[in-house]
């Protein structure tokens, strides 16, 4: 028997030192075949189903091989969850003294530097942001961290955030006097130090595109890279892979100008004056697009006469600003920064307005007072794979959703990863007892205006059945604030909305409250881990294709016709199959959750393509009778009064 095969049987370690530790042999098997791609270095892919275990799976042979270790999560939650919770039983478990860290981006570090910067600048701040500033002062004289994520009292969109952490834009890095005082510098030392690190998808992929120097030695030091909630990669390594410019860095760039002169320069007028200049052309260019939100086409866009005018303009805003920063290179260095950071912007501006390119996307997205310009790869399957290709280390992709009919191919062709070792293991819920997978009879067409009204009684039955203990997910903003707007005037249940507060917060209350009914789009489809009575019906108003106006599906699709392939089949069906398995995934999250999941789509069943989707889905028991799932809910909430 193996080292690890011992480490996870009834009378190994893990039993005799977790309590409730029960061993599952998928949890076994792909510890085995992580040990395995440790020692052999043969890329794996791994999909366990819920409950499977993988977390334990994939950090029991990683501390036990004593090699470098980078074990990246999908979110921040999710790292510290890994870190703070799962990491220490492990270790404890094991009687492991490796060496662990937590490695969080750049932004999430409170900066010295530029704290002190605002310190006597209260003319340039509004009020919300000078109280706030006052307590991050106050707890930065007690942190030893700088983790921003310390301070719960400030929201994670906090105005006072951008004043108070740094990004690799305006970073002084070695020279800044602040250096060895860093909160950044001594996490990546410690980082550097450690055997094991814990990052997310975000930093990973801001390292390896080198556009994080904060991070940049850690990833050449790793024997061993673990993704998990590897689905979201492809995505995320895409977004770095390309290039991006916002409104809001270019106004900052221009603020931060302004402060160099306000505190330190006050001789140089001419700065403020060519800041403020180029700040108004920046904020004029959101004028052009509409007052709502939007994604669209920057090629397209770009074809506009005033909008090449207005660009030339302000390529022209920036060259001028260069020009007048130059004159005083060498008398600050926040100001040796900004000129190499607006140098940096004029040259990235010219990149993302180059119509010419090939193979890339050039999309722009605004909000509701910002625009962001994005150059995308269509594909990062050559580039991903020469990066795991040299130097030769151990790669471990894991997640409960990356086959789609079946297979691995359209994760392993999205990442060029094509001799991975590929694992499939099922999940130990007994789902045909545990849930029920409802697609009622007499749906209207998905698109058709009567729907949401059959929505909204969908709804209505299932909350009263179940008493509330209900997750309601749509696939866009408008459907959900429908429904919720009608809904509230149909039940009493409290009804949480996704967008009224922070996800945590929501979460939170929707917890402690046994009747809520909790609506989300996106952002509750994944990542959420909701455990017994709490939740025990989750609707899902569609199939969650891609919005057909996304500019970079659209250039996708249009990039998969050119070479003679099917994008439908191709590109929008697996990624909506892996989005399905991600919201149908809420609902049972161990051995005692018992639930009703509803899909209201009748594709499922009136479609070819509907085989694709219900084979991709947990083996639940299946009906069409909206009437059987109502009576299965009622029962359950009996039983909880008992």
């Amino acid at each position: 028997m193996s080292v690890i095969s011992q480490l996870f049987a009834a009378s190994g370690r893990l039993s005799s030192g977790i309590d409730g530790f029960v061993p599952r042999q998928a949890q076994t098997d792909m510890a085995l075949a992580v040990e395995k791609t440790i020692a052999d270095k043969v890329p794996l892919i791994v999909e366990a189903g819920t409950g499977t275990g993988k977390t334990f799976a994939y950090l029991v042979p990683a501390l036990q091989s004593g090699k470098k270790t980078i074990i990246s999560t999908g979110t921040k939650n999710l790292q510290e969850q890994l870190f703070h919770r799962d990491l220490p039983i492990i270790k404890k478990a094991l009687g492991s003294h490796n060496k662990v860290a937590l490695l969080k981006g750049r932004a999430n570090y409170l900066c010295l530097h530029r704290m002190a910067q605002h310190g006597g600048n209260s003319v340039l701040l509004d009020p919300q942001v000078l109280a706030e500033l006052s307590e991050v002062r106050q707890w930065a004289s007690t942190t030893k961290s700088g983790d921003m994520g310390e301070m719960k009292s400030l929201a994670e969109d906090a105005k006072v955030l951008p004043f108070v952490t740094s990004t690799a834009d305006n970073c002084l890095g070695k020279d800044c006097k602040d250096y060895e005082d860093c909160y950044m510098v001594k996490a990546r030392r410690k980082a550097l130090d450690a055997d094991l690190v814990v990052v997310n998808h975000h930093l990973f992929f801001a390292d390896m595109a080198l556009k994080d120097t904060g991070f940049g030695e850690l990833i050449p030091e790793a024997d061993v890279v673990v993704f998990d909630e590897a689905h979201q990669i492809p995505d995320i390594a895409s977004e770095y892979f390309g290039e991006s410019i916002s409104s809001r860095q270019l106004q900052d760039m221009c603020r931060d100008i302004d402060v160099v002169y306000r505190t330190v320069l006050k001789d140089a007028k001419q700065l403020s004056s060519v800041a403020d200049k180029c700040k108004l052309i920046v904020a004029d260019l959101r004028l052009f697009f509409p007052e709502n939100p939007q994604k669209g086409n920057w090629r397209h866009t770009l074809q506009r006469q005033e909008i090449q005018q207005h660009i030339s303009k302000l390529s022209d805003s920036l060259k001028v600003l260069a020009e007048v920063l130059k004159l005083h290179l060498g008398r600050d260095k926040d100001l040796d920064s900004l000129y190499e950071r607006c140098v940096e912007s004029e040259a990235k501006l010219e990149r993302l307005c180059d119509t010419s390119k090939l193979g890339v996307s050039l999309w722009y997205e605004t909000t509701q007072r910002h625009i962001i310009l994005h150059l995308t790869p269509l594909s990062i399957a050559l580039k991903f794979a020469e990066f795991v290709a040299q130097p030769k280390r151990s790669w471990v992709f894991t997640s409960a959703t990356l086959m789609v009919d079946g297979g691995f191919s359209h994760f392993q062709q999205q990442m060029g990863l094509h001799d991975a070792t590929t694992l499939s293991l099922d999940s130990p819920f007994d789902y045909p007892n545990q849930a029920i997978l409802c697609v009622p009879r007499f749906l209207p067409e998905p698109n058709a205006p009567a729907m949401r009204d059959t929505l909204l009684s969908i709804a209505v039955q299932l909350i009263k059945a179940s008493r509330g203990r209900c997750f309601l997910l749509f696939t866009s903003h408008a459907t959900l604030n429908a429904i919720a707007n009608q809904l509230a005037d149909k039940i009493d249940n409290p009804l949480l909305v996704q967008g009224s507060t922070t996800k945590r917060a929501l979460l939170d209350e929707y917890i402690a409250n046994k009747h809520a009914v909790l609506l989300g789009t996106g952002a509750f489809w994944e990542g959420v881990d909701v455990r017994g009575d709490d939740l025990t019906c989750v609707l899902i108003d569609k199939l969650p294709f891609a919005s057909p106006d996304d500019p970079l599906l659209q250039a996708r699709i249009e990039d998969c016709r050119k070479r003679g392939g099917n994008p439908f089949a191709q590109l929008q069906i697996p990624q909506a199959a892996i989005a399905l398995k991600q919201g149908a995934g809420r609902l049972i999250r161990d051995e005692q959750d018992k639930g009703v999941l509803v899909i209201c789509d009748n594709r499922l069943v009136t479609k070819d393509y509907g085989k694709i989707f219900i084979g991709s889905l947990p083996n639940m028991q299946r009906t069409r009778d909206l009437n059987k799932a109502l009576t299965f809910l009622e029962n359950l909430a009996e039983q909880e009064d008992m």
